[in-house]
């Protein structure tokens, strides 16, 4: 299947990062969000990528012109109809995913393809909200998206042959790597690496270390690039805190159980850079 245009539903951090690389390989891009302002701030996060791109001769300011005139913003559902491939990246909530996806199935072609962003939720239970789930995929693209290589492509237990083949191709046409994950929760990064930024959480809670030192105790001993607790304010604490529960409630296992100083700062407000507070300010 060819396809062309791109409609993204969702337009923060994780929606104008498809936006910038969808623009940046020549696709055309409809970013929809039902809030204006969101929506307006997408579009200023797409734009500002392509500036940090010219600065860094990485990208020609007439190239970065022509990819910025790709992209379309609509807070309408509607601008979505004439899309060849629609992806869901709203946030970490199965309710408000199923809505997205059930209002999508009437707007979009049948030909189509939708896919879902989600970090965490299942694949095989989010298809089933469409009338055809054979056509539904999983596509987990990682913050920040541009710098980001991988993309876990999802299978879900409907999902058709030709339409992971196709998608595992738009993932190639992006310059990113694909690897190719069955569905379970969290699929496979994040069922890895979400309990160790949790159990950071634990460490900090139980007052083991102040959040500097297990940081730099990561980062030099481990050799991590960044340590989990300024990863978790990267990602953002909500999104952290949704998908530890996800864990905890598909697998019925307390090794999942979320830090109650995770739920708390949540609670607060702390939920990392996006905040300009978490384990750190901004």
């Amino acid at each position: 299947m060819q396809f062309e245009t791109i409609g993204i539903v969702g337009a923060g951090q994780m929606g104008a990062g498809i936006a910038h690389v969808c623009a940046a390989a020549g696709l055309n891009v409809v970013l929809n969000d039902v809030d204006p302002r969101a929506l307006e701030r997408g579009i200023e996060r797409v734009s500002a990528g392509f500036d940090r791109r010219v600065s860094k001769t990485t990208m020609t300011a007439e190239e970065a012109g022509k990819a910025m005139a790709r992209v379309q913003a609509s807070s309408e559902s509607s601008a979505l109809a004439g899309c060849d491939f629609v992806i869901e990246a709203a946030t970490e909530n199965v309710q408000i995913k199923q809505r997205i996806l059930h209002e999508l199935d009437e707007i979009v072609r049948p030909d189509a393809i939708v896919a879902t962003n989600t970090s965490s939720v299942s694949i095989t239970q989010l298809a089933a909200t469409l009338a055809d789930p054979s056509r539904f995929v999983g596509i987990h693209f990682f913050n920040p998206v541009p710098a980001m290589a991988l993309v876990e492509v999802i299978r879900g237990m409907q999902t058709r042959d030709a339409v992971y083949d196709t998608t595992v191709a738009l993932v190639e046409r992006l310059g990113k790597s694909a690897i190719q994950v069955k569905n379970a929760p969290g699929f496979v990064v994040n069922r890895i690496l979400v309990p160790m930024i949790n159990e950071a959480v634990f460490v900090l809670q139980e007052g083991l270390a102040s959040a500097e030192e297990i940081d730099a105790g990561m980062r030099l001993g481990a050799n991590h690039p960044m340590g989990p607790l300024a990863l978790a304010d990267l990602i953002g604490l909500d999104t952290v805190l949704s998908i530890t529960e996800v864990f905890h409630q598909a697998f019925g296992d307390t090794k999942y159980r979320p830090a109650p100083m995770l739920k708390e700062m949540v609670d607060a407000g702390y939920l990392g850079r996006k905040a300009k507070r978490g384990f750190y300010s901004y």
